[in-house]
């Protein structure tokens, strides 16, 4: 079962555009666009630990395959503003054993994806928690869950998470409630290896 993308993201499967964006100062690069929206590359230097000139060169290179684009120039139009191409991305390790290329790339991509992300949760908690409010607060947190499924029923699963979550991942900035805030909603599908599986038992 394939997914049908109901979120909008941006489909990476070029081994070249993953490996382009396998890189720590592309990676923050994309998630601050995603998360603030349209900068220069002066604007977005101080966060992405680069200068202007390099934030900028980063900028093309993402922007040659597609995952940047050229936003609605801002007050001063002599500044080149960017935009991420869509609300976010998403790729897949190739099926196929014989496309190394594509599963090497894929497997770097995913390794810079969790060094960058790895510590959000355990930042969140010495950072923000504390300082919620009751109601906020009691929604957080995190679950850890183990299934026995198929690849089939994990896509399966996969795609009913993606059905909940679209309507509010696309809709209108004007339809989104007077009291909403940005929430993370991070998700780990994580396989197991074969010789973990479980016996009769368990």
């Amino acid at each position: 079962m394939e997914s049908s993308n109901r979120l909008g993201d941006i489909e990476i499967k070029d081994p070249q555009a993953m490996r382009a964006l396998a890189h720590p100062v592309r990676l923050a690069i994309l998630d601050r666009l995603l998360r603030h929206g349209p900068a220069t590359a002066t604007e977005l230097a101080p966060d992405v630990g680069a200068t202007p000139s390099v934030t900028s060169w980063h900028l093309r290179h993402l922007a040659g395959f597609g995952l940047v684009r050229d936003s609605e120039p801002g007050p001063d139009r002599r500044r080149r503003r960017w935009e991420a191409a869509a609300r976010g991305y998403r790729f897949e390790t190739p099926q196929d054993e014989g496309d190394e290329e594509g599963r090497s790339a894929a497997r770097l991509l995913s390794r810079q994806m969790f060094l960058r992300h790895g510590d959000l949760p355990s930042r969140w908690a010495a950072e923000v928690e504390p300082g919620l409010d009751p109601e906020w607060a009691s929604r957080a947190g995190l679950a850890s869950t183990r299934v026995v499924v198929s690849a089939d029923e994990l896509a399966a699963i996969e795609d009913g998470i993606e059905r909940v979550l679209a309507p509010y991942v696309t809709r209108h900035p004007d339809e989104r409630p007077a009291d909403g805030r940005g929430v993370q909603l991070m998700r780990y599908v994580l396989p197991e290896a074969a010789d973990e599986q479980p016996g009769p038992s368990r």
